[in-house]
């Protein structure tokens, strides 16, 4: 069975020589799509051997579709350029594709913020495909936060070793990325001819701190909790702000 690892990039001189190092050894081919970074990320996927795509960004279900479409394995892993397998997660995912029990695999995450470790507050513990089977899900049209779409009659499994995220490296990342993703997702709902309000401007921000430091326990991590909180809270701030500001126009 041939494996086809595949990551999109922007700039991801940072982590994907991790990233890639980690998989050299299970793909059979990388491919990369990429959206003209301009620091070193082609010289990087290049000295692992990569097919290298160039294509303007169009939001992330966009460039995965396209992303998917390069892909000549059996299987594709499709990961993030800051998400590293570890030795263990490796031979699972070896093992899943020899044991060909089911279409799609789950993985789960652990998240790295700002060089540690964060297990509450929403951050770690949860599950998201990145094993299938080639040609049995695509993603939809949503520019943020892309949905996954196959036929629910389709096995899906999970795999046990955490895969690790390496999400929030500075402050000044997490800045762009909220702006970035937050402006996308106001897209979206506005695409979908939702709707905010000063309530929802004023309150959820609110809700989502609450939810993220007290109900899935940030206060657990300690300072970086209350910090990773916070951004959560000025990202709602942000999203349904932009969403309202399209809704006036």
């Amino acid at each position: 069975m041939k494996i086809s690892v595949a990551i999109i990039t922007k700039n991801e001189e940072e982590m994907l020589g991790q990233t890639l190092l980690a998989v050299q050894d299970l793909a059979d081919e990388i491919v990369i799509v990429d959206s003209y970074s301009t620091d070193k990320t082609k010289d990087i996927a290049e000295s692992f051997g990569a097919r290298f795509y160039e294509k303007k960004w169009e939001g992330f279900s966009a460039q995965k579709n396209y992303l998917i479409d390069q892909c000549e394995g059996d299987w594709i892993l499709l990961i993030d350029a800051d998400e590293v397998l570890s030795h263990e997660l490796i031979a699972e995912t070896k093992q899943a594709i020899k044991d060909d029990t089911h279409q799609i695999y789950e993985f789960m995450f652990h998240s790295y913020c700002y060089g540690k470790l964060v297990r509450f507050g929403g951050w770690s513990g949860f599950y998201k495909i990145r094993l299938f089977k080639n040609g049995v899900a695509r993603f939809g049209s949503e520019r943020v936060h892309e949905k996954f779409i196959y036929d629910p009659k389709l096995s899906v499994g999970r795999l046990k070793s955490p895969l690790q995220h390496y999400t929030y490296l500075s402050m000044d990342e997490t800045i762009d990325k909220m702006n970035s993703y937050s402006t996308a997702s106001s897209l979206d709902a506005f695409s979908k001819q939702k709707k905010s309000s000063i309530l929802k401007i004023i309150f959820s921000p609110l809700l989502m701190f609450l939810k993220a430091y007290i109900i899935k326990g940030g206060f657990l991590d300690g300072f970086r909790g209350f910090i990773l909180a916070i951004v959560n809270a000025i990202y709602h701030f942000l999203k349904y702000s932009k969403l309202y500001l399209l809704n006036e126009k």
